[in-house]
């Protein structure tokens, strides 16, 4: 595995002033993170259904990680699945999320990384919008920051 320095310079290359620096340690996503962020974010946990703030936004922007800032999604490509989380057919590029095969809870899944940070954003299922691609990226809205435009 790349070190986070290598993992930096490799998926940021945009000098991006609205990227967080990253901490070296659960102790420091602690003191940064809530208690709820972390348990999405870094233990792999899941929001309950319908409770997050971004499931109903139709707000224009950039969808962030929450944990570093980086860019994940356009609001472009954000639609409304009905599955409680907000949902979007497409990353904003490639790179900017990585994914995992996901054996966790008896069942087989494509868990969803910020590949800048490595936080846990959600999962990728393929019963999307077929005229957009077919994907479903479900994402946990506090996984999420929205720098709107």
């Amino acid at each position: 595995m790349t070190s986070q320095e290598d993992r930096t310079t490799a998926v940021s290359t945009d000098n991006d002033p609205q990227l967080k620096p990253l901490p070296g340690s659960d102790e420091q996503w602690r003191k940064i993170l809530s208690p709820e962020q972390f348990a999405v974010l870094r233990l792999a946990g899941t929001e309950r259904a319908f409770t997050g703030e971004f499931v109903d936004t139709e707000l224009d922007g950039t969808y962030r990680c929450a944990a570093c800032g980086n860019q994940l999604f356009e609001s472009e490509s954000k639609f409304h699945s009905g599955c409680g989380w907000p949902s979007f057919t497409e990353a904003i590029n490639p790179e900017a999320v990585e994914l995992l095969t996901d054996r966790a809870h008896g069942m087989i899944r494509i868990e969803v990384r910020c590949a800048r940070c490595e936080s846990h954003l959600g999962h990728v299922f393929e019963d999307g919008p077929r005229d957009r691609g077919g994907l479903r990226y479900c994402m946990n809205s506090i996984a999420l920051d929205l720098d709107e435009k």
